[in-house]
C-alpha cells in the first residue's frame, strides 16, 4: 500500500519529532500531534520552519514535532525577542513559538506585550494549564480566581486573559482552543499558517499531574463542561478547492493574506470575528459566566505585519553580502559632510 504523502511529496515522518518525555495524558502532547497534522496537511517545508520556546513543560514541546526544522530554546520568557530577531534576519521562514502560561504571563509578559503590538509574523501558542508544572504545580498567572490546588489551597488573585491582552495590544489573529478538541484545534492551526502576522493561540491544556482535579478550572472535566464554542470552523487552503456546506447568512468568510479562506459557521448569535470590541466583550461575558469561549476570536487579515512595516528588502538580511549591509568610509564621509 502506498504511504500517504502531501503536496510536497513528503510522508508524515519528517514532521514528527522525538519521543515525548512529558507525563502520560498531558494535553501538551495532543497539541504537538495537531501541529504535526497541520504542517503535514498544509504541505509546509520543514526546513523552512523555525521552532522557538522558553522554559517550562510547554517549552519542551518543540522537540516532539518537526524534527528536521531549525530550533531555538530561549531563556525563560525571552522567546519573543529571539523570534523577532529570527524573522528580521530571514523573512522567508515560518516561525512557530510554544510558550506556557507562566513563561508568557509572568517573567515573559513584557516581551509578550511588544510581540503582540508589533504584529510579528509568528504562530505563538500558549500551552495553558494554569500552573507551574515544572516546579510542582504552583498557581500561574492564568489560574482562575477561586480555583484550588491539589492541596486544597485556593487562588485569591485574578487571572490574566492572554486572548484579551493580545486583541487589545495588536495581534491580528487571536484564538483559543482545548487540547482535547482535535477538529477545532487543527482548523485553527491550519488557518494560522495562512495568516501573515501574529497568530496568538491560547490552548487550554490540562496538567494531569498537578492540575486535573476537582476544583481546578483547567482540568479535562471542567474544560469539557464549560467550553462555549463560537461555532464550527472550516479552513480552505489556497491550493485546494473544497466545497463546504452552510446555510446562507450563518457563515462568515475571512480571506487570509495568501488567499486561503477561513469559514466560521455560527450555531447561535451572529458573531463577527473582525470586530475587535465584540471579541473583547465576548471574552468578558464568558468569564462572568465561568466559561471560556473557543474558536477564532479575532482576525484582522489586512493588517500590515512587522516585517512589512520595516520596509525590508525582499532578500533575507541573513543572506545579504557584507558590502550591502556594511557601508564603506565614503558613505560615512558623505553623511558627516551633510551634517556640517
Amino acid at each position: 500500500m502506498d504511504k500517504k504523502t502531501n503536496r510536497l511529496g513528503l510522508e508524515v515522518q519528517p514532521y514528527r519529532g522525538g519521543k515525548t518525555t512529558l507525563c502520560a495524558g498531558c494535553g501538551h502532547n495532543a497539541i504537538s500531534e495537531r501541529i504535526i497534522d497541520a504542517f503535514f496537511e498544509m504541505g509546509v517545508d520543514p526546513s523552512q520552519v523555525i521552532k522557538l520556546s522558553g522554559i517550562g513543560c510547554s517549552s519542551k514541546s518543540p522537540a516532539y514535532f518537526l524534527g528536521g526544522s531549525h530550533g531555538f530554546n530561549a531563556v525563560h520568557g525571552r522567546m519573543p525577542s529571539v523570534g523577532t530577531g529570527a524573522m528580521l534576519a530571514n523573512r522567508k521562514l515560518i516561525a512557530i513559538g510554544v510558550s506556557g502560561d507562566g513563561d508568557t504571563g509572568a517573567i515573559g509578559i513584557g516581551q509578550f506585550v511588544h510581540l503582540m503590538r508589533r504584529n510579528v509574523p509568528m504562530i505563538y501558542i500558549i500551552e495553558d494549564n494554569g500552573c507551574y508544572g515544572l516546579t510542582k504545580g504552583q498557581f500561574s498567572p492564568t489560574a482562575d480566581l477561586g480555583s484550588t490546588l491539589k492541596t486544597g489551597q485556593a487562588n485569591d488573585l485574578p487571572p490574566l486573559d492572554t486572548c484579551a491582552l493580545a486583541i487589545q495590544l495588536g495581534a491580528s489573529f487571536v484564538a483559543r482552543s482545548f487540547s482535547g478538541d482535535k477538529k477545532q484545534l487543527l482548523s485553527i492551526l491550519k488557518a494560522s499558517l495562512g495568516h501573515r502576522g501574529t497568530c496568538m493561540i491560547d490552548v487550554i491544556s490540562p496538567c494531569t499531574t498537578f492540575n486535573d482535579h476537582e476544583g481546578s478550572t483547567k482540568s479535562y472535566a471542567y474544560a469539557k463542561d464549560h467550553d462555549e464554542r463560537l461555532g464550527d470552523i472550516s479552513f480552505v487552503p489556497f491550493f485546494e478547492d473544497i466545497a463546504i456546506e452552510y446555510d446562507p447568512g450563518t457563515t462568515r468568510q475571512v480571506v487570509l493574506h495568501d488567499g486561503s479562506k477561513l469559514y466560521l459557521k455560527k450555531v447561535a448569535e451572529d458573531y463577527n470575528p473582525t470586530d475587535k470590541l465584540a471579541a473583547v466583550r465576548l471574552l468578558h461575558e464568558t468569564v462572568q459566566r465561568g466559561e471560556f469561549a473557543t474558536g477564532v476570536l479575532y482576525v484582522e487579515p489586512d493588517k500590515d505585519d512587522f516585517i512589512s512595516l520595516m520596509n525590508l528588502v525582499d532578500e533575507p538580511l541573513a543572506f545579504l553580502k557584507p558590502d550591502m549591509v556594511r557601508p564603506g568610509p565614503e558613505a560615512l564621509d558623505e553623511i558627516m559632510e551633510s551634517l556640517r
